[in-house]
């Protein structure tokens, strides 16, 4: 079954290409009892864009109309996604890529002629593309926290790798005596003191006073440091080179600690949005989820039971069923490349499931006694659990650990003996 048929696709009455840009969109249209095709300029602005369809409703009596657009999320989707005419068919850019290089081998770019393209695999190669089907308010407002925490941490990532390579140059000894610099501690030590030489001229007992006020609770550490403070020697005496990393690393320090701050109240309002979800529950059953993943997999799976018709279809969409690739007599499996990020918790939240599962580690364990390195394992793990997780979400119902080992017993799993000799020694 199409993820087409699979989600009851509507009789269209037209069809609709747009290659999007930042100003301006290039749009091509062509009826459904006609090959005619007719093309036009759109700009990105929301009363231009209401005009046009509305005219496109009037004038095909509010039919629905199918768009396709080289973008998954962004102004335009968001945008479009609106009006109830329009069902858009988002299309990977490696696929409209691939056939512009196969028809268009020179290269050259042409936005009438991409939006044509556009407008073909919409029309020949439909069953191939996913419509875009919004869940309901309640998952949006989690998908869209979570993704946007997502954001934050790999923005913290960035500049944390940035502070740490201007301090190697002229203040190493920050790295030994802060543990993690993406601390409010850390940052705002380095906002007040953002180089060795003007935090060996403060009064130790200022210092001291700054460690307090910050709720150190270890005497013994900040004495450490203080020690530390009053032996440490300059790596660079480049007086033009430490005025201008220390102004940067002041920068730097500012933004890390609002980061830091984002994080936090993002965090608060993913929880608030998650409790209040009704399918929470099922997601936060499962061993090894948490407070952190189990947001993550609410937003990875939605509410919409009819997005996919298998467990295999979330596996192979979230980048975790393998790729098998054969050509004459030879045959390879590989890790799958294309595939939402996001989805990828999937293989995070496996791996802290071992810990917390006993069949799990026990499938772990024979996993990696047969060869494969600790990903590949880990990989093997999260293709099982996508099966059982795909049964509770569509079963409404909630993991129990229990419940699944007496199941692998009645089946005489190979996974049973281990997990009860480690219940026993619990």
């Amino acid at each position: 079954m199409t993820a087409r048929e699979k989600v009851g696709e509507p009789e269209f009455v037209a069809f609709v290409g747009i290659d999007w840009a930042d100003q301006k969109h290039v749009w091509c249209l062509q009826p459904a009892n006609s090959t005619k095709r007719e093309g036009g300029e759109l700009e990105h602005k929301p009363e231009v864009v209401e005009a046009w369809v509305s005219e496109l409703c009037q004038r095909f009596g509010h039919g629905a109309i199918a768009v396709a657009v080289e973008q998954v999320k962004g102004a335009l989707v968001y945008m479009l996604g609106k009006y109830e005419c329009l069902h858009l068919y988002p299309v990977p850019s490696t696929m409209s890529a691939s056939m512009r290089q196969a028809l268009y081998p020179s290269g050259a770019r042409d936005d009438p002629r991409d939006a044509d393209l556009l407008l073909d695999l919409l029309l020949q190669h439909r069953d191939k593309l996913r419509r875009l089907t919004p869940d309901n308010e309640a998952t949006r407002r989690v998908q869209n926290l979570v993704e946007e925490r997502r954001k934050l941490v790999e923005e913290k990532t960035a500049q944390l790798n940035r502070l740490t390579g201007y301090l190697k140059v002229y203040f190493p000894q920050m790295l030994e005596w802060f543990a993690k610099l993406d601390t409010k501690l850390a940052c705002e030590f380095l906002e007040r003191w953002p180089s060795l030489e003007e935090l060996q001229a403060a009064a130790p007992a200022e210092v001291r006073k700054f460690f307090r006020q910050h709720r150190g609770r270890h005497p013994e550490l900040t004495e450490w440091r203080l020690q530390g403070i009053g032996q440490a020697m300059s790596a660079i005496r480049d007086g033009a080179v430490i005025e201008a990393k220390r102004m940067v690393v002041q920068v730097i320090a500012r933004v890390l600690r609002t980061l830091l701050e984002g994080i936090a109240a993002l965090d608060a309002k993913i929880t608030e949005a998650a409790e209040a979800h009704p399918d929470f529950f099922i997601f936060q059953s499962f061993p090894g989820a948490g407070a952190a993943l189990a947001p993550r997999l609410l937003a990875a799976l939605g509410s919409q039971r009819d997005r996919y018709a298998s467990a295999e279809e979330v596996q192979k969409y979230s980048g975790i069923a393998p790729v098998t690739e054969r050509s004459g007599k030879k045959k390879w499996v590989h890790f799958r490349w294309a595939c939402p990020k996001f989805l990828r918790q999937f293989h995070e939240w496996a791996g802290h499931s071992i810990a917390q599962s006993v069949w799990a580690r026990a499938y772990y364990q024979q996993q990696r006694q047969r060869g494969k390195d600790h990903h590949a394992a880990v990989r093997s793990l999260a293709f099982k659990w996508i099966r059982i997780m795909f049964r509770c979400w569509q079963d409404g119902a909630a993991y129990d650990e229990n419940r699944y080992l007496a199941t692998l017993a009645k089946r005489g799993s190979l996974l049973i003996p281990v997990p009860a000799a480690a219940a026993t020694s619990l």
